[in-house]
């Protein structure tokens, strides 16, 4: 169960970064841009840890408060609902 869910979280962390790079260049260049929604939803599901890290390297959402509150959000659902897991694994 671990080694899947490190699996996951690496492979949903570098879809996220790629994404939130990709939206940086598309605004930079007035191209269509990934749409907050989906990288809100591809954090949610285990890529926060990408899209922090890539957000920072690019700057990018990173002073948008509108949009930083729901990362942090799912940042912290993601999290909750790991340690839920666990706990529920665990205790079987």
């Amino acid at each position: 169960m671990l080694a899947k869910f490190v699996v996951w979280t690496l492979v949903a962390s570098l879809v996220t970064a790629c994404l939130f790079i990709w939206d940086k260049r598309a605004a930079r260049n007035s191209a269509r841009r990934v749409s907050e929604s989906t990288l809100l939803l591809w954090s949610l599901v285990g890529g926060w840890p990408g899209g922090l890290i890539a957000g920072r390297m690019v700057r990018h959402k990173t002073q948008k408060v509108s949009f930083r509150i729901p990362f942090v959000l799912a940042a912290i659902t993601h999290v909750v609902a790991i340690v839920a897991a666990g706990i529920w694994y665990f205790s079987q």
